[in-house]
């Protein structure tokens, strides 16, 4: 069937259907995830042996920046083979974000776009529209784009379209705005128009933003739910559909508490520096030599962070009865804490917290993350094969499967790398797929040729 793959191939096991009882199999490292014939061998060599829970599954990754690229290095990490499309000569815009850079490779690319083929066409001509046109229907199993609206649509490849042609494909957008607001969208003024940045920072200073591209993370995260959704849903129903998120709406629907204690009590919550709005002790606190962290979550916790600052008689003290009383007298209380740590260095207090069980740690600069001993224990850090660079460090996303693994397997495509092959191979197959013996494609899914733009 063109454009079509069998359950399996999309991470889901032939007849699980969400039942209860059904028993999902592990796929032979290498299985080809045979298609019906016709557009059944196209690009098969392109397809990773992953082992990987998303393996034969097929991606098509039409987005650059940060957050559909990080949604789609995702699934290749899950197994998925991606093919990235770039334009000509520039490509991805996050190539020219840096310093630092690899050999010419910035640091910034390298981290959202490992596990990719890499291809370069330019959509302004009919030959590469025609090319993504026929991995769109033929090859894929779903398309990533973060274009503006309408631009996909003036060059013929608009995703209703595809989808049209292929009912079985699974598209996915992420855009700046809710839908209809065709304003671009860039992490930073999302941080700062969501809500974000009027959490952060001292009580009594500047909007802060978090050091990290929480914005285009969080859309990415919730791009690639909507994503495996849509596979399932396809897998129960046999139709794709289209999944779009908005950077907007991620950033703002991930301000949990805050959210809804403003509903509840239509107070606008207002910064709070490290300290925690709804919980204490919940902050950092110096000592002799350096600052901790301490969090105090439930009434145990408490007990047990007062006797081991030598200080029980705090568990019997009216203002520290309940966590609400907590709260409300945090200053005295986090006053008290700065004062029974002042004579310990920050490793005898993280030793006589940890000890008891009291969740603490020192606040670490990336360079002490990545040579602490969670780091090493996770195995946080990989090395990667790489076509320029030789290889690469990366950090692994932190899935752990007991039967499929998920892992970085090769570094980010140079640009347009694999132009040649893909081509070569879409030239030496037909564009259409025809029904009749040995065939499974009914008509309605044959793909029509390109529109002429």
């Amino acid at each position: 069937m063109t454009g079509a793959i069998p359950p399996e191939a999309a991470g889901i096991p032939s007849g699980c259907t969400g039942r209860r009882g059904d028993q999902p199999s592990v796929p032979e490292d290498g299985d080809s995830r045979e298609r019906g014939s016709g557009a059944g061998g196209l690009l098969a060599e392109m397809d990773v042996a992953s082992g990987g829970p998303l393996q034969g599954v097929r991606v098509l990754d039409l987005s650059r920046i940060v957050a559909a690229p990080f949604a789609t290095m995702a699934l290749g990490d899950l197994g998925a083979t991606v093919i990235k499309v770039e334009r000509p000569g520039a490509g991805d815009d996050c190539r020219a974000w840096g310093p630092p850079f690899m050999e010419g490779e910035s640091a910034y690319f390298l981290a959202v776009n490992r596990n990719k083929k890499g291809m370069a066409v330019d959509f302004a001509t009919e030959e590469g529209r025609r090319a993504v046109r026929r991995l769109a229907l033929e090859w894929a199993d779903v398309v990533v784009d973060n274009f503006k609206d309408g631009t996909l649509e003036r060059w013929g490849l608009g995703l209703a379209d595809l989808r049209r042609d292929n009912p079985r494909l699974v598209t996915a957008s992420v855009r700046g705005y809710p839908e209809g607001d065709a304003r671009p969208g860039y992490d930073f003024i999302t941080q700062a128009s969501s809500g974000l940045m009027s959490l952060n920072g001292p009580p009594d200073g500047d909007f802060y933003k978090v050091g990290a591209p929480i914005s285009d993370l969080s859309s990415g995260l919730f791009l690639l739910s909507g994503i495996l959704a849509a596979l399932f849903h396809r897998e129960q129903y046999g139709t794709g559909q289209h999944v779009s998120v908005s950077l907007w709406e991620s950033q703002v629907s991930l301000l949990v508490n805050a959210n809804q204690s403003y509903l509840t009590s239509h107070r606008t919550p207002r910064r709070m520096g490290n300290a925690h709005p709804q919980v204490a002790p919940y902050e950092v606190y110096k000592t002799k030599d350096a600052p901790v962290a301490i969090a105090g979550g439930n009434q145990a916790q408490f007990a047990r962070i007062a006797n081991a600052l030598g200080h029980p008689e705090w568990v019997d003290d009216p203002a520290f009865a309940t966590n609400s009383d907590r709260v409300a007298n945090r200053a005295d209380l986090a006053a008290r804490i700065e004062e029974a740590l002042a004579s310990r260095t920050r490793d005898e207090v993280l030793a006589a917290l940890t000890a008891l069980d009291v969740p603490c740690g020192a606040l670490r600069s990336i360079d002490e993350v990545f040579s602490s001993p969670e780091a090493a224990a996770a195995g946080i850090v990989v090395k990667v094969p790489h076509r320029l660079l030789g290889e690469v460090p990366v950090v692994r996303l932190p899935w752990r499967f007991s039967a499929t693994p998920a892992a970085p397997r090769f570094g980010s495509p140079t640009l347009g790398q694999d132009t040649d092959a893909i081509l070569t191979s879409l030239a030496a197959t037909d564009s259409v797929a025809t029904s009749g013996p040995g065939s499974d494609a009914p008509s309605d899914l044959v793909p029509r040729a390109p529109d002429k733009t």
